[in-house]
This record gives structure tokens, sequence and C-alpha cells, in this order.
């Protein structure tokens, strides 16, 4: 019996040709490590690797898995193939009154929830949730002051978003271990740690986790003008050595390399054409068997380029941004999400399918 054309006729589809238009379509990409094929069901699926909206929500998945028959190719290494590798879309909701771009704006339940809901209406896949500032200057906080301004909104988003089938995943960006634990409980899917889980704690928690971890690559926390990267060094060789070095490391302490996201940590502990160099090459880091993320929103080095104002940087950034999608970076960090997807789209329309 198939079960699959069963489902498809319940659902209103009728036997066209091949390759007719059709009101829905079920197919089996993957079935553990079975191969199949026949005139009815291929396994694997024939030609997914070579399909970004396919490959897009496996890497959220799996990113290091290798598909049953196609070699020793992981999800990641097809994705770095494609002419279009789509991105997933990080918004940043600041609940700190010091932050440098937004600081102070999104205080109260009746600032954020208008905040968060345009940003998941324009299409963010992703809300990242910050409650302590890390920009140069900044004040340190304790763990108590974090938590005291994370939970509530926390609690607020996940009743909300929680029941929803396509929903946002939350993330939190703290690099308290204490903090990070009581968000995982709360239910998070992402910690975002600045510190690159520098602290044993951290990553002890990480080894224990299935959620997803961001690793920033950083000099100081909070970022400080002083304490950079030396002026003659190559910042991609530095970062890279220090993601390798990483690597090695967490691989021999247990964590699954599967779950951990690299950022470059653009502006933390790098001059303005450090961070350029860095943007310029971001599509270097994919090929060390994790997903890249890039966080350059509204960052000050763009001074040297534009304007001061939001407006200006939010189109620099843009600018920047649409780059970063055809250099294939898989997560996308910004302020303003309206501004980035509807420019995403109207871009991805003319590449190259």
């Amino acid at each position: 019996r198939n079960w699959i054309a069963d489902i498809q006729t319940q659902m209103g589809r009728s036997n066209e040709s091949r390759w007719a238009p059709r009101p829905m379509d079920i197919d089996i990409l993957l079935w553990g490590e079975t191969c199949l094929d026949n005139p009815v069901l291929t396994i694997p699926h024939a030609g997914m690797q070579q399909r970004g909206f396919v490959l897009t929500p496996l890497l959220a998945l799996e990113p290091r898995l290798q598909v049953p028959g196609l070699g020793d190719k992981t999800i990641l290494d097809w994705s770095r193939e494609l002419a279009h590798h789509i991105p997933l879309w990080m918004g940043i909701l600041n609940l700190t009154p010091d932050s440098f771009s937004d600081g102070g704006q999104f205080t109260a339940w009746t600032q954020i929830e208008p905040h968060v809901d345009a940003m998941v209406a324009a299409g963010a896949h992703i809300i990242d949730i910050g409650a302590e500032s890390t920009r140069p200057g900044a004040t340190p906080i304790s763990d108590e002051q974090e938590w005291s301004r994370l939970a509530p909104v926390l609690e607020r988003l996940l009743a909300k978003y929680q029941p929803q089938l396509l929903r946002p995943l939350l993330s939190v960006d703290t690099y308290h271990p204490e903090v990070a634990r009581k968000a995982l409980e709360l239910g998070v899917d992402i910690i975002n740690d600045v510190s690159g889980l520098s602290s044993p704690a951290m990553r002890e928690l990480a080894c224990s986790s299935d959620k997803d971890w961001i690793a920033m690559h950083y000099v100081s926390i909070p970022a400080r003008k002083d304490k950079t990267l030396p002026p003659d060094c190559d910042p991609v060789d530095v970062v890279e050595a220090w993601l390798l070095q990483q690597l090695e490391s967490w691989d021999k302490a247990g964590l699954n390399l599967s779950r951990i996201i690299f950022d470059p940590g653009i502006g933390f502990g790098k001059d303005g054409l450090q961070s350029l160099k860095l943007l310029q090459q971001a599509a270097r880091f994919r090929r060390h068997g994790v997903r890249v993320l890039m966080g350059h929103s509204r960052k000050s080095f763009m001074k040297n380029f534009s304007a001061l104002d939001v407006t200006d940087k939010d189109l620099t950034t843009l600018g920047a941004s649409l780059n970063l999608c055809a250099q294939g970076v898989d997560i996308i960090r910004v302020h303003n999400i309206p501004m980035h997807t509807s420019a995403y789209r109207g871009w991805a329309h003319l590449v190259a399918p």
C-alpha cells in the first residue's frame, strides 16, 4: 500500500502528470541509513544535495550528517557547493539600558512584544536576547542582575511562541554559565557565548546539552579599544587558528561539534580594517565543519565609510549582509530584520539558481 499517495489524495492532490503543478507534495529525504531506488520511491531523495531549501533546515538539525550513498561529504560540505545558499536571519533584542545601538529602547513588555512580533513577521528565524552590554566601556553586571532582566521576558516569549509549530528559535546572549543553565532549563534553543566557551563550567554545560551553542572569538569581554589583535597580523589567520585549536579541544571534551556555531567576533578585539578583512573572507571559516554566524550589524567600525546615524548604519550593514549571503554564511545577526529580509528576497531572485 502506498501510504504517501493516500495522504496526498486525502489532502486534495489528484493524479497529475509527473511535473505538473500540485497543491501539496510529500518527499522522504532520508530514512536512517536506508538506500532505496524503485519506480515509486527513492531514498535518499534524488538531488536533495543540490537544493538550498532542503539543505538549510538540515544544516540546523545535523550539519555534519553524511547522506547515505553520497560519499563522505557532510550536509555542510554540500551546502558550500551551492551557488545560492539560504541563510538564517537572527534578530537582535537588547534588554540593556546601555547597548551601543539601541540601549534602553526595549525594557518594557509593551516595547518588546511589538518589536519581536515585527521581526518574526518579517522572517526572523532566531531571536537573540541579551541583557548585558559588551560594548567598549560597558560595566559588567552580576549573574543575578542579568537574570532579573532576562527571566520575565524569556518566560513570556516562550509562553507565546513554544506552542507554535513554525516558531522562531530563542537564543540567549550570555557568557555567565549560571544564566545559561537557567535559560536552558526554561526551554531556550541556543546559548550565544561571546566568550567562546572559554569557561570550564560553560563547556561542561555545552557537553551535557543537545542545544546549539554559538562560540565567538574574542580578545576581551567587554570589548576594549586598547586591547586588539596586533595591527600587523592577518586577522583571518589568527581567528582561524583559534577556531582550529578550539575545535580540537571541544572534540576531546566530548562536545558534539554539530551543535557548534562559530562567530569570528566582528569588532571584539579587532580594529576597523581587521573587521573588514574578516567580513571579506567569511567563507573561509565554513571549511572547518561548523556553521558560521556573522554579527556585524551597526558596529562602530562602519563609521569609516558611512554616517553615524542608525538608518545609514542599517543600510551599510545591509550591503555587507548581501555580500555575506553570497559567501554562504549560515546565520546573519542584525538589528533591522524587515530591511534585510526584504532586500534579500529581491537579491535572491536575481542570483543564479
